[in-house]
């Protein structure tokens, strides 16, 4: 429900903070592609802390350093330089290391190692 209601209000958030229209521009790019990655950074986050109160507190830790450090500040800066996309290549980094810490964190509990570390 935030996630939606950042991506249906974002210009007026924005200009409570800074009404100037360069600064707004990037603000509400920055929200709204942020906004769609909610849902997917909510499931990471239920799947690794799964993970987490199952006793396996490493695969989380090597899912979010994975995700966070090695993935998505390397493609944040690759984007936003080399590939010319500015700012809102950062976000789009930002975008792809939620999707990707969903992804990781559920095919690793599926997978269902932890539950034997307790046997």
């Amino acid at each position: 429900m935030v996630g939606l209601g950042l991506l249906a209000f974002a210009p007026g958030l924005i200009h409570l903070f800074d009404p100037e229209p360069e600064v707004a521009g990037y603000g509400v790019s920055c929200l709204r592609v942020i906004s769609v990655g909610f849902c997917f950074y909510g499931l990471g986050m239920v799947m690794t802390q799964a993970l987490n109160g199952a006793g396996d507190t490493r695969t989380p830790t090597l899912i979010n350093f994975g995700c966070f450090w090695v993935l998505e500040l390397p493609l944040a800066w690759t984007l936003a330089h080399p590939a010319g996309l500015g700012p809102r290549g950062a976000f789009l980094a930002i975008l792809v290391a939620f999707c990707t810490v969903a992804v990781a964190g559920t095919l690793v509990f599926r997978a269902g190692r932890w539950k034997l570390r307790f046997l």
